[in-house]
């Protein structure tokens, strides 16, 4: 009897954890239409507010493929690093273990934040930034936002030449704690763009 119970509670257990499985897959299709307001959860809380609001840095120097390819392209985890060998923490915590240390008479301790934790662990990089043979390499598996269907040629590379801003398809990002698509991304949007703009309204110049 006892096994009985137990073995149907296992069993409850594991199917509970394949439909929350499939609910974050689904969760993640999308066909096409408006998603307007589409913002899922990002592996790591990746703060737009912070970094393009507060830091002011600029979008293309982590898409880098804005520029120089039709994809604006994901940040690899490299690009964090630039910031991030010597910055592991905000400051107010780095602040206040450094005043605990100096209460206690001892040197401050490292001070790594879970989410720059993730940064380096993608790395197989350990809290000091030492590259750990135990630590395998883990790349952030982000989740894209924005999306146009297969048969839209969309190209950043020639709006970005004719001085059409970031924000202007994205919204404002700079404003964003976690980035969620601001335009319904559909046609009339683009075709009421391209005549404020005066821009080409050539049907080939979108569709392949």
């Amino acid at each position: 009897m006892y096994r009985t119970r137990v073995g149907t509670i296992t069993l409850l257990v594991g199917l509970a954890l394949a439909l929350v499985s499939l609910a974050t897959r689904l969760s993640a299709l999308r066909v096409p239409g408006n998603h307007q307001g589409y913002s899922p959860t990002q592996p790591i809380a990746y703060s737009h507010r912070l970094h393009a609001g507060e830091l002011g840095i600029d979008c293309r120097y982590c898409h880098v493929g804005a520029e120089q390819s039709p994809h604006a392209g994901i940040p690899p985890a490299g690009i964090c690093m630039n910031c991030h060998t010597s910055v592991s923490a905000p400051r107010a915590d780095v602040l206040a273990e450094a005043k605990k240390a100096e209460a206690a008479n001892r040197k401050p301790e490292l001070v790594v934040s879970p989410e720059i934790r993730k940064i380096y662990r993608a790395l197989g990089l350990n809290d000091k930034r030492e590259r750990d043979p135990k630590l395998e390499r883990d790349p952030i598996a982000w989740m894209q936002v924005h999306k146009v269907p297969d048969f839209v040629r969309f190209d950043h590379r020639s709006h970005i030449t004719a001085s059409v801003a970031c924000q202007d398809c994205h919204g404002p990002v700079e404003t964003m704690e976690r980035m969620r698509q601001h335009s319904t991304l559909l046609m009339g949007s683009c075709v009421d763009c391209h005549r404020k703009k005066k821009a080409t309204l050539d049907c080939g110049a979108c569709h392949q």
